[in-house]
């Protein structure tokens, strides 16, 4: 007797719908918003498991909920990237964005060509620390535009995708924000990230998850 394959329910009514966004990955970081919380989840935990199938790709999924400061975030970027301990701040030798700088390689297989971060309920840090999620925000962003159009070693694309509500939605819309602006460091000062890589502002779209139900 053959074994009945239980299919799981869906807040969808789109199928085979994961393939588009990540065609969308290729060229953006995706601020991916909607109303439902249920929607919310199921879209990144089913995106996750997709990227964790292509070749070539590591997947690091951050927990939005358990990231209320840096140290929370520190203690979670740790777990998905290997490497050293972080120094609890972003940039320097032994930050954030050095680790993120830092790929593994494995004897007898090839280095990893993606690398995917899905951060569950990004909201949670916004309202918590407006700033300190976006100097993450542009860490992230940053880093992936270095590897690509600055870095001399091997090429590696990283793309971030940051699930929330209604929250990150209006903060994706905000002119000074990270997911449309470089962070300033110094008054007047042109934003670092944009004088390292000539990128004018980090490339970011937001997706709309409730068009899937429709």
């Amino acid at each position: 007797m053959s074994a009945l394959i239980r299919q799981p329910e869906t807040p969808f009514t789109a199928a085979n719908w994961q393939p588009d966004v990540v065609q969308l990955l290729d060229e953006h970081h995706l601020v991916a918003v909607s109303d439902a919380a249920r929607r919310r989840m199921h879209f990144a935990v089913s995106l996750g498991q997709f990227l964790q199938g292509l070749r070539d790709a590591e997947v690091c999924t951050l927990y939005g909920r358990y990231i209320t400061d840096l140290d929370s975030f520190c203690y979670q970027i740790e777990r998905a990237i290997p490497g050293p301990m972080v120094e609890r701040r972003i940039d320097g030798p032994r930050g954030v964005t050095s680790l993120l700088r830092s790929r593994e390689v494995f004897r007898g297989r090839p280095a990893s060509k993606f690398r995917f971060y899905i951060w569950h309920d990004a909201d949670v840090l916004l309202m918590k620390d407006e700033p300190l999620f976006g100097s993450l925000v542009d860490a992230l962003a940053g880093v992936a535009a270095e590897a690509e159009y600055v870095s001399d070693d091997l090429l590696m694309i990283h793309r971030a995708v940051f699930v929330g509500g209604p929250i990150l939605a209006t903060y994706a819309t905000k002119s000074s924000g990270q997911f449309q602006s470089w962070a300033v460091d110094t008054l007047g000062a042109e934003p670092f990230w944009q004088v390292v890589t000539q990128i004018e502002k980090p490339p970011f779209k937001t997706y709309q998850i409730d068009v899937l139900g429709r």
